[in-house]
Formats: C-alpha cells, structure tokens, sequence
C-alpha cells in the first residue's frame, strides 16, 4: 500500500494541508492538549518539515482559519467549525458498520443517515433482547 502524499497542484495542496491541519489542531483541542500550536507541533503530527507548516499557518491565518500571535497559532471560530467537520469527515468510515453488521445491500453503507439508523435500531434490538 502506498503513503498517501500531498497533490501536486498548489491548489490542491493548499486545500490539503488546510484539512490536515486543522484536523490536528481540531483534534489537539479536544484532547486536552490545548489551544495553542507551533509550526514543530505541527511537524511533528503531520511529518512534515516546519517551513512548510509555517507557510500553511499563515495561510490559514489570511483566510480567517486560524488566529496567529508571534509564534503560536490558535483556532478561529471559524476554524474551529471547519476543523470539527473536516474532522468528522475523516473518521466518518469508522463510525459506520463494520463488516458483518449488514448485508452488502444495506443502505448503511451509501449513507452516513442510514448508518446511524441501523446502529440506533442495532441497539433497540439488543436493549429488547436483554430485557426477555
């Protein structure tokens, strides 16, 4: 299996590393780890070179991503919206059925809709066989 990398295009690349990058600072914030971020911090969850983040930061901060003061970059409202979506969007794989659950004909998975009514009814089901 191959490493997934970075696009090629400057667009595209920017598109990348903005999702990336607020999913960590996202997911920084929600552990505990605070609000706060440097660009090595960055480095070192996203494996990629400092300069690099330093570039993506900034650009985050001109895009109202991300609010910066002198080396630490936090999360704008705005960012904070985003990255809790981009986030979601990641991990949305995990939070649906696994293997087994469903036929390969359910609508689960073609819906994330769909996924979180078969769990509730999964879970309607087990919660009425313990009861018997």
């Amino acid at each position: 299996m191959s490493e997934l990398r970075p696009p090629k295009s400057e667009n595209l690349r920017a598109m990348y590393w903005r999702s990336e990058i607020l999913q960590v600072m996202y997911w920084l914030r929600g552990e505990g780890f605070g609000d706060l971020v440097d660009p090595p911090l960055i480095e070192r969850f996203l494996g990629v070179d400092a300069g690099i983040g330093i570039t993506y930061l900034d650009r985050l901060v001109d895009e109202g991503f991300v609010h910066r003061d002198g080396t630490w970059y936090t999360l704008s409202d705005r960012g904070l919206a985003e990255g809790g979506m981009e986030f979601a969007l990641a991990f949305d794989e995990l939070m649906r059925p696994t293997h087994g659950e469903c036929s390969d004909d359910c609508w689960c998975h073609m819906s994330a809709d769909e996924a979180d009514a078969c769990v509730a009814q999964r879970h309607r089901d087990h919660d009425h066989d313990e009861a018997q």
